[in-house]
Order: C-alpha cells, then sequence, then structure tokens
C-alpha cells in the first residue's frame, strides 16, 4: 500500500469503524448547543437521537468550521512522521472549511518543503463525501501514489451523486432555504423536497413529491437515469439518514433490488451534527457514481 495519509472532515458521516477499517483519519467539526461546545465526533459526546431529539424541541445548533490553527496542529503529525497527506475536505459550495485547509497547506509547505499536501474541495458532503474518500481508498490500496491518488480524485468528484429529500420543511425554512409560507403548506400537504449538490458544491432544490412512499421511489428514479451502466451499475452506495431509518432501510432495499451488481450491500450511516443541524430529523440522502454533475 502506497504511503500516505488519506484524511477527511468528520462531516463524511461514516460510521467510527469505517474510519478505523479504511485508515482515513478525520478532523472534527465543532457545534454549540444549549450553552455547550461539542465536537462532531460521530455521535460520541452526544448520540444522534440525543441531538435530534433536542432539535425537534426547538434547540438550535449553531456550526462552526475548521480553522487554519486546527488544521496545521491536525496535518503536522504526519508531516512529521515522513508521510503525505491528501485531505478531502467538505463542499466549498457548502463551508468556508476547504479555504481554511488551503491556507494551512500553504504554511506547511514552506516548513516541510519535502512533503506533499494535496487538499480536495470534494464538492461533497455527508456519506458522500465518505463514498469519495472511500474510492479514493480503494485507489490507494491498489497501489497508486499519492499524485496519482490525487488525480484520480480531481477527475472523478463530479461524478459522485448526492441526492437528498427531506420530511420536514422546519429546518429548511430556518436555514433560509425556504419561505415560512411554503414549509408552513409544505409540512401540511406532505410536501418532501428532493434536492441534490450541485457541480459548485451547492445545495440545490431539484423536485418535490408528496408522500413519503413517493419521494422514496423517486429518489430510486434518480440512481437508475444517472448511476454508471445505470442498472448494471456495480460500483458502491451509501445512504445517510437523520433519525429515519425506516425511509432509509426502504430506499436501501429498493436499491439492492434494482441494482444487482452492486459492488457491496448498501451502506446506511447517520448524518452528523453538523450536517443535521441544517436538515434536520427526517433526512435521506443516496450517494453513487454516475454520469458527471454539470449544473
Amino acid at each position: 500500500m502506497a504511503d500516505f495519509v488519506l484524511s477527511t472532515c468528520s462531516t463524511a458521516d461514516m460510521p467510527a469503524a469505517w474510519f478505523t477499517a479504511r485508515n482515513i483519519p478525520y478532523i472534527p467539526f465543532r457545534y454549540h448547543m444549549d450553552g455547550s461546545d461539542y465536537p462532531d465526533d460521530l455521535g460520541q459526546t452526544m448520540s444522534f437521537p440525543d441531538f435530534y431529539a433536542r432539535i425537534a424541541a426547538g434547540s438550535t445548533a449553531m456550526t462552526s468550521q475548521v480553522g487554519t490553527a486546527q488544521f496545521i496542529g491536525f496535518f503536522e503529525p504526519f508531516l512529521s512522521a515522513g508521510q503525505d497527506i491528501i485531505h478531502i475536505s467538505l463542499s466549498s459550495g457548502i463551508s468556508g472549511t476547504y479555504g481554511s485547509a488551503c491556507l494551512a497547506r500553504d504554511e506547511l509547505r514552506e516548513k516541510y518543503p519535502e512533503r506533499k499536501i494535496f487538499v480536495v474541495d470534494s464538492l461533497a458532503a455527508s456519506a458522500g463525501c465518505g463514498l469519495l474518500a472511500d474510492a479514493a481508498a480503494d485507489v490507494r490500496a491498489a497501489g497508486a501514489s499519492v499524485d496519482e491518488t490525487n488525480a484520480w480524485l480531481e477527475a472523478n468528484k463530479l461524478r459522485l451523486h448526492h441526492w437528498f429529500f427531506v420530511t420536514d420543511l422546519t429546518y429548511l425554512r430556518r436555514g433560509g432555504r425556504v419561505s415560512a409560507t411554503a414549509a408552513f403548506v409544505g409540512n401540511l400537504l406532505n410536501i418532501c423536497p428532493i434536492l441534490n449538490i450541485n457541480n459548485e458544491g451547492k445545495l440545490i432544490p431539484r423536485a418535490k413529491e408528496r408522500g413519503r412512499k413517493r419521494v422514496v421511489t423517486a429518489m430510486l428514479e434518480k440512481m437508475k437515469n444517472h448511476a454508471d451502466a445505470g442498472t448494471d451499475y456495480n460500483g458502491k452506495c451509501f445512504i445517510s439518514h437523520s433519525v429515519n431509518p425506516e425511509d432509509a432501510g426502504k430506499l436501501a432495499a429498493l436499491a439492492a433490488e434494482a441494482f444487482p451488481r452492486l459492488a457491496a450491500p448498501v451502506s446506511i450511516s447517520n448524518i452528523g451534527a453538523v450536517i443535521g443541524a441544517h436538515t434536520g430529523p427526517g433526512t435521506v440522502a443516496l450517494f453513487f457514481f454516475g454520469d458527471e454533475r454539470a449544473v
């Protein structure tokens, strides 16, 4: 295996066991809730059910991006040990963390000129970032160098698809993505918006479905329409959710049936506190590789 560090942010929203198994260290975001500060540490300090119960009860989680000094402290032990780094950052279209990582990279390159440090703007979020890192770990495991792995990431990151739906528009209203009137009417009529992340890494509303059964089916159709080779897709499929295991499980079962050549069982993980602070409970997100995002 090539000897370089592949890292990402806690907002990749994968289980702790995955980070260990794939040998991918992560840097945690932080959030402030009910008068206290917490690390976004994969639900260890505050469990996912507790976090979302507080959100549903009216608490607000204020998230903060990772700063340059934090990145320097995270990167430097690897560099001083003689390892090169590829860091896969949360999308610049969602957070300024990518810029902080780049500033840290530039500062550390002066101190460690013999080392290579790449910061990849994933243009991804949640388990989409996780799936991109997972694919990069496969490239690394196949013996690719740090330069080759970085080139693969830059060439393929726009092939990563993200499709989300939300079952409660309250949290999109709080984030300013829908008006108070639209949220009230949408909740009253059981409207579930479908959103995706575009080629600039920004979250964009794409469609609306009425009812959870219909929106789950519509999500599957997005995968059929965009996945590599259609239903012959033989890559991996990741799903993340915020305390909505029922719909996540239904979508996973439908995907497994419709895509019999999947490289592995569908992975289901929790949406963490930082992403979940903006989407709220009830969200389900689907990730796979397909045609390149053009808009």
